[in-house]
């Protein structure tokens, strides 16, 4: 469905080539059916794939909103639901439960008011370079060169029926804090639109990773004494790099984990505790993992 609007905001989006398939994850926001809109429009052989975890009342109503509007935009649909069991941290684990249930390469609709507000949200946590420089624009994220107010005039000129989540509105999560109350007061201090210096920073810095990534690509992080005579930024980079792939991602080490194992590679202690319930040590000028 290539309308002129549609045919306007294709133009800063990164879609695969016409004909690839493509899943996209479709909550029923504006967002989301902006992104399965585009995907038709650019040819792709677009998938609606939704989620119901049905936390919330009429969760099965917004289920067939968006088999409708897949419909309509002349997309294929395939619903899910999976069970979430009540208790703390629910919409975390909610969120976690729909990307399990979805295919591994699906497409979200992340904007640029995402990357910005998820970039704030990172720095809040204390995060590096890597959570500073956001997400990366790409067959995962193709519509993150749009801005909200974009997906949101799309949709409605296409006549499409949005879904409204309620818990985008709770202040209890940081997000929404972060949305409301933050982005503008910046926004009112800076006199601008601080969405578009923030993505801008955020593209910067992602060039800068990629660098210190190849950089630390050269860099055994098995071997003590390359370790500990390497610059400390890349020193660094490379045990994080080294520990994703030993624990599979499953235990992201922190900054404390990180300055343990380098002072086991400098040689200050022989050995340090590490997540996972691992230890690891020095031995014969190598770092050894242990159960």
């Amino acid at each position: 469905m290539l309308t002129e609007l549609a045919a306007e905001l294709l133009g800063r989006c990164t879609f695969p080539p016409k004909g690839e398939r493509l899943a996209c994850a479709v909550s029923g926001g504006a967002d989301s059916l902006a992104l399965l809109a585009l995907a038709v429009a650019a040819g792709c052989e677009a998938t609606a794939y939704h989620v119901d975890h049905g936390i919330r009342p009429g969760s099965a109503g917004e289920a067939e909103v968006v088999r409708a509007g897949a419909e309509r935009l002349g997309a294929r649909f395939v619903g899910l639901r999976v069970e979430v069991a009540p208790g703390p941290n629910l919409e975390a684990r909610a969120r976690r439960a729909r990307f399990d249930a979805l295919p591994p390469d699906v497409a979200t609709g992340h904007t640029a008011d995402d990357q910005a507000e998820t970039v704030l949200l990172n720095l809040l946590r204390g995060a590096g370079a890597d959570g500073l420089s956001g997400m990366r624009a790409g067959r995962r994220h193709p519509i993150l060169g749009l801005r909200r107010l974009e997906t949101e005039r799309l949709a409605h000129s296409l006549g499409l029926e949005v879904v409204n989540d309620p818990s985008n509105q709770d202040p209890s999560y940081r997000r929404n804090r972060v949305r409301q109350e933050l982005v503008p007061l910046l926004a009112d201090v800076a006199g601008r639109d601080v969405v578009t210096v923030i993505v801008r920073q955020a593209e910067l810095i992602a060039d800068e990773v990629a660098l210190l990534d190849d950089l630390a690509a050269g860099i055994d992080a098995t071997s003590a004494a390359e370790l500990a005579n390497a610059p400390i930024a890349l020193a660094r980079r490379a045990v994080r790099a080294w520990w994703k792939y030993q624990s599979a991602g499953l235990y992201p080490p922190d900054a404390a984990t990180v300055e343990r194992v380098l002072a086991v590679a400098r040689g200050e202690v022989a050995a340090c505790e590490v997540p996972g319930g691992r230890r690891l040590r020095r031995s014969h000028g190598r770092l050894v993992l242990e159960a």
